[in-house]
């Protein structure tokens, strides 16, 4: 770590948007401009970059892993292993490596690594781009207490981070990192729905959303049980109970079960032939 141990420069590696969620989430943390480097190959790209936050964006990814504190992997997988030995020989010792590419393991991080670097593995979601996300930190083979809460302390302005096993990740994958694209299912569902019993489209998908917003937004503020909520809104005999008892019906809880397990067993497949 540099002298300053409470702002560890940061490098980041790949500038797409899981790379400018970092750099915008570390500078909200407390990093500066000046603690912060990214490497991104084009160069439109990496000037949009520079004038949005101040931060160096072209350096050549071995000087930024020599120069940074902590290498945050934010690549597309199948050039994690590539870049990775292209910076290993830069890396001082005790250098912490934290990956948010999607489906390597820990251990397929630490391969190309020098032997003893910590690595931390990160199951972010989209919602983190706007700060509302739920991310999930792993821990590999040589990282202990202090890179796990560095981590989180990257991550903080990004939402909800919390810790897990790492055998925990193909459900976390499959929940939380798939889980925005059932909301959105959802709230695209109850917007043709208005359609369909009379109000206009835009009506329709404003209401929807701020529906889903407010009824998340309750289930957390309250700490009350789901199910307790929608008993308070379902009077005997009412449209509430008559919309649940279709939903039953039409076998929604069973799908939405039935999906969350298909991603989790394709996150499986998808590990075994990254091995």
């Amino acid at each position: 770590m540099t002298d300053d141990a409470t702002t560890p420069r940061l490098g980041v590696l790949g500038g797409g948007v899981m790379g400018e969620t970092v750099v915008s989430a570390a500078l909200r943390a407390g990093w500066t401009f000046d603690d912060v480097r990214v490497v991104e190959r084009s160069a439109v790209r990496a000037n949009e970059l520079s004038e949005r936050y101040g931060v160096r964006a072209m350096d050549p990814a071995a000087r930024v892993a020599g120069w940074a504190d902590v290498v945050v992997v934010a690549l597309k997988p199948h050039d994690v292993a590539g870049v990775l030995t292209e910076v290993s020989d830069s890396l001082r010792p005790g250098t912490l490596v934290v990956s948010v590419a999607a489906g390597l393991t820990c251990a397929q991080l630490e391969g190309p690594l020098p032997a003893g670097t910590p690595v931390v593995r990160v199951m972010p979601n989209t919602p983190a781009v706007i700060g509302r996300g739920a991310s999930v930190v792993s821990a590999g083979t040589h990282a202990g207490e202090e890179h796990l809460a560095l981590t989180e302390r990257i991550l903080a302005a990004t939402g909800l981070v919390v810790r897990a096993p790492e055998k925990d990740l193909d459900a976390v994958t499959a929940l939380s990192g798939s889980g925005p694209a059932y909301v959105f299912y959802l709230i695209d569902a109850m917007a043709e729905a208005g359609v369909l019993v009379g109000l206009t489209r835009d009506r329709a998908r404003e209401l929807a959303v701020a529906t889903v917003e407010g009824a998340a937004a309750m289930v957390r503020e309250t700490g009350e049980h789901p199910v307790v909520l929608r008993e308070r809104v379902s009077s005997p005999g009412g449209t509430t109970v008559a919309g649940v008892r279709e939903l039953d019906a039409q076998g929604v809880r069973a799908a939405v079960v039935a999906a969350v397990a298909a991603a989790r067993d394709r996150s499986v497949e998808l590990g075994a032939q990254g091995s």
